[in-house]
């Protein structure tokens, strides 16, 4: 092994600045000084032989050797982290598996349905890591996560968990505040505000209002989509009608306990349909099935609680 090459940190540091190309932005990354991201990353130029960066006054540019080393870089921090997050994975043994899920997802569908789950699997322990994030199987350590999509991943197994229906929801202290709606159209003619979510991937959008009022019937040639008010994720939806806010579009399979203890009300028998294809999907690796037994034991249950929640309507 040449005795020449930087440590994992200074190459952390030099990824950090490459992909800046800004000092300090790369030292509020790494946890360093602007002068010390300076300092490691002259360190390594001279341990080399080889200038990776043209500075000038106001900015710096990678040379072409930079940019080759920086290549190499990136490829070898990320087969380290994954293979960390393999050896991780065998040194938790029979320990908890680590399941990913957004928030919303764990708050509102999961937890409700985990005493069910220890009942039937006592032995079998569960981490959670919950975020909205996209992660990496090796990387973070993670054996199975739930993930919205359409599926067909390469090495991965997907099974469909269930396609959430998209309804319309407000707050009884909006509708308190609000003349009576008897008709859809009144959501517009009463000058409500109306939220939803804004998201697309390639020709897929998430169900929004102008869908909503066309299933309802209503021409929505006129309607303004950009008057309403627009969030990246459903929990903001969620959250604004719960305070009240705005009239909603939202999950139904993610609003079960508000709906039961009135924190929400539905408005009208009007539901729109995720587009084909995209749902909640268990998502793992393929290698994962092999690996670990219990893998496949937690997939199926989860896939039984989305099957028996299908059948009862909820």
């Amino acid at each position: 092994m040449p005795r020449n090459l930087p440590g994992t940190r200074a190459l952390r540091t030099f990824d950090a600045a490459a992909r800046h190309l800004n000092f300090t932005r790369a030292a509020e990354e790494v946890g360093l000084t602007p002068a010390a991201v300076s300092y490691q990353i002259k360190e390594i130029e001279e341990q080399l032989g080889v200038t990776l960066f043209v500075r000038n006054s106001r900015s710096i540019q990678l040379t072409a050797a930079g940019a080759e080393l920086h290549r190499a870089a990136v490829e070898a921090l990320g087969t380290l982290q994954r293979a960390l997050g393999r050896a991780q994975r065998m040194a938790r043994g029979d320990g908890p598996l680590r399941l990913s899920l957004s928030a919303r997802l764990a708050s509102n569908w999961l937890l409700p349905r985990l005493p069910r789950f220890k009942a039937a699997h006592p032995d079998l322990a569960l981490s959670f890591d919950v975020s909205d994030e996209l992660r990496d199987f090796d990387a973070d350590g993670i054996d199975l996560a739930i993930r919205f999509g359409a599926g067909g991943e390469a090495g991965l197994r997907s099974e469909r968990l269930f396609a959430p229906t998209i309804v319309a929801v407000a707050s009884p202290a909006l509708l308190e505040r609000a003349a009576p709606l008897r008709h859809p159209r009144d959501l517009l003619e009463r000058g409500l505000c109306l939220s939803h979510v804004v998201w697309r991937s390639g020709d897929m959008s998430w169900p929004d209002w102008r869908q909503w009022l066309a299933a309802a019937g209503i021409d929505a040639a006129a309607f303004d989509a950009h008057a309403c008010l627009g969030f990246a994720d459903s929990a903001h939806v969620a959250q604004a009608a719960l305070d009240g806010h705005a009239v909603g579009l939202v999950e139904l399979e993610l609003i079960d306990a508000d709906l039961a203890h009135g924190r929400l009300l539905r408005l009208f028998d009007i539901a729109v349909p995720m587009p084909r294809g995209y749902a909640y999907r268990v998502v793992h690796p393929l290698a994962h099935d092999d690996d670990d037994e219990r893998v496949a034991t937690l997939r199926d249950w989860l896939l039984a609680e989305a099957a028996a929640a299908a059948d009862s309507g909820r």
